[in-house]
């Protein structure tokens, strides 16, 4: 499983925003179907919201393949 830190500039970033940012949606369309198949977990919990406020210290996780830290 790859893993990625990720520092966040402010209070939090969107869900979708994160993926489109960390290169593991190539669009905005790709980063909610990603969502809506149900493939990312938050802290360990699945994700639906794709506007979720991800803040530091979440780990976001994305299938079997990535694991994102926020810092």
């Amino acid at each position: 499983m790859e893993k990625i830190e990720f520092t966040i500039n402010g209070e939090f970033i969107e869900l979708l925003g994160l993926l489109k940012a960390t290169g593991i949606a190539q669009t905005g369309g790709h980063a909610k179907m990603i969502v809506e198949d149900e493939e990312v977990f938050r802290n360990g919990e699945l994700e639906t919201r794709k506007r979720a406020k991800l803040v530091s210290g979440d780990i976001i996780e994305v299938g079997d393949e990535v694991r994102i830290v926020l810092k």
